[in-house]
């Protein structure tokens, strides 16, 4: 007889109905944000009129760009292998950073408030505080080099990082780790044991696409000394020689999205097709027989081998995994990964006495940057904070109109075809693989310096990023509702808007509050490049070593952050 995996047990049911007060709030709150990007689009002037005085500014540019000069071939594999260098040893660095800090933050690995608090503070501090402003405080420490990319985009990454591998451990099933428990097994050995294995694949997951979006932050990084691909870019783009500078954005573009479809496709072949499977009362019953018959073990959706397949020809349980097609294939990606680390740690060129002098300096450094300070421009410093909001607001929903159609269409549930899906989902692709910086450069020579051009940069973004998150949430929906629907006589349309859509809304919403959690810090930094906001007045101040104004701006971003992101908490607990 074969033994059947428990179904998972349904989510309680809420016990208290959810108040008039909070549904009434919530919709205040939506529709506040509605108002508010409404009006930001307007006051920052983007319409059909900006556009079509751009025409001829469009024409001109493309003039100026052709023919592409590109860097000699040694030169630019050089400046590649640098930026994907710096880019691997800061997500390696995050990794380790915050496998420590999430274990902390995990309920179920620290229960008390001891260590759980200070460690949700790191993890919201440390995403808060852009990796901008972190490269400013490293390349004063250390000076110019790879050393202050690596750190900034190390420590600023634990944010992300640190959240996702603490929800993942917060996800694991209690069963291995009481067996070892019960066993006798230490705290260390229960974690290593029954923990990290079974987080093991989100871990993998998470650092591959955290990969993906370090690389695309560095670019803006050359903006303040940090060597690779973005630091030639912006010499380019300073001295307006735009043939070399859109030669080397036009290569960074393809970069960056070859580097997400080879990321994309690891992180399938390690979570696995999550695709839900339409399967008929009769299949599951022709599994479950077949695996009575053949003694395997039936978790629900696959069948794997029973304990016995871990024996050994006498009989004894094995120690270890056999030498099998999977266990060669693991180690050899782990042989490579090891050899790129030791090659990207050589190509960044990492001198340790200049970390032990900087280091040794970071008293005095850290003096320059405390305390915050307006530095007599208060006034403005405000003013160009509601400006970097109207930037993220419009940019959030712009992208929104045009990501909802495309997120639809992208879902395999709901696309027409399979073709049309993919079709999609290669376009969003397309759209995430470009840096948000080279949409803001480009916009810029077209319709001028502004916060204008900041918000139609991040709208492009946006659609790269609200596309793939609703579509998604989309093919995440119970597709029993969709059926029921349809089988009462439900047109397409009406099982979409009343099965797909409304499973799918609370998530949808989560989604457009971090997207305008993202666009509040992606409208500060674009600033340096002259897309308005504060990000203009932190580059000159970082620029003229007023260091406490740097610190002030900073403070300004987080206390906005954090109103947006207790407001989300919030709404989010009401509508889920």
């Amino acid at each position: 007889m074969s033994v059947l995996t428990p179904a998972r047990p349904a989510p309680p049911a809420r016990t208290l109905p959810r108040s008039s007060w909070q549904t009434t709030s919530v919709q205040v709150i939506l529709f506040a944000l509605l108002a508010a990007s409404i009006w930001s689009i307007a006051s920052l002037k983007i319409n059909l009129a900006t556009f079509v005085d751009s025409i001829d500014n469009a024409a001109d540019f493309i003039g100026r760009i052709f023919p592409l000069d590109f860097p000699p071939i040694g030169e630019l594999a050089a400046m590649t292998g640098q930026t994907l260098g710096i880019v691997l040893c800061a997500t390696v660095l995050s990794v380790v950073l915050s496998v420590p800090v999430a274990l902390a933050a995990a309920a179920n690995t620290t229960p008390g408030q001891t260590l759980r608090l200070p460690a949700r503070v790191i993890i919201t501090v440390t995403r808060a505080i852009p990796e901008l402003v972190l490269a400013i405080l490293f390349l004063r420490l250390f000076g110019l080099g790879a050393i202050g990319g690596i750190l900034a985009l190390g420590i600023h990454s634990i944010g992300m990082i640190g959240k996702l591998y603490a929800d993942a451990v917060e996800d694991t099933d209690p069963g291995p780790r009481d067996a070892l428990r019960a066993a006798g097994a230490s705290w260390w050995q229960q974690i290593v044991g029954g923990v990290v294995p079974q987080a093991m694949p989100a871990f993998v997951a998470t650092a591959l696409h955290r990969f993906d979006i370090n690389l695309r932050a560095s670019v803006i990084l050359g903006y303040v000394g940090v060597s690779g691909i973005g630091l030639e870019l912006s010499a380019a783009l300073r001295t307006m020689n735009y043939q070399r500078g859109m030669a080397l954005a036009l290569f960074l573009v393809a970069l960056c999205i070859v580097v997400e479809l080879i990321s994309g496709a690891l992180r399938k072949m390690i979570l696995g097709d999550r695709t839900p499977v339409r399967r008929t009362l009769w299949s599951r019953l022709r599994d479950r027989l077949w695996s009575a018959q053949n003694g395997w073990v039936d978790g629900g959706n696959t069948a794997r081998p029973a304990p016995t397949a871990l024996r050994t020809a006498d009989g004894n349980y094995r120690i270890s995994p056999p030498w099998n097609g999977e266990r060669i294939r693991r180690t050899v990606y782990v042989v490579l990964f090891v050899v790129a680390l030791i090659v990207s740690t050589w190509a960044s060129d990492i001198d340790l006495s200049r970390m032990a002098e900087g280091f040794g300096s970071m008293a005095s450094t850290l003096s320059l940057f405390f305390p915050p300070s307006t530095g007599g421009i208060g006034a403005e410093l405000w003013k160009q904070l509601l400006v970097t909001l109207q930037i993220a607001l419009a940019a959030t929903f712009i992208g929104l109109i045009v990501a909802v159609p495309v997120g639809l269409l992208a879902a395999r549930n709901v696309a027409p075809t399979p073709g049309i899906a993919k079709g999609f989902r290669m376009f969003i692709v397309l759209v995430r693989g470009i840096p948000d910086l080279i949409f803001a450069i480009i916009v810029i020579v077209v319709t001028g310096l502004g916060a204008t051009a900041g918000a139609i940069a991040l709208s492009v973004g946006a659609i790269g990023l609200l596309s793939k998150l609703i579509a998604d949430s989309v093919e995440e929906t119970d597709v029993r509702v969709q059926h029921a629907v349809a089988a009462g006589g439900a047109t397409r349309m009406q099982v979409l808007l009343a099965a797909t859509v409304r499973q799918s809304g609370p998530a949808i919403i989560a989604h457009i509050f971090y997207q305008i959690d993202t666009n509040i810090r992606a409208a500060t930094l674009l600033g340096v490049v002259g897309a308005g906001g504060l990000g203009f007045y932190l580059m000159n101040a970082a620029r003229v070593m007023q260091y406490d104004v740097v610190t002030m701006v900073v403070v300004m971003i987080f206390a906005v952050v954090m109103v947006v992101e207790g407001m989300a908490m919030w709404v989010r607990k009401v509508v889920s």
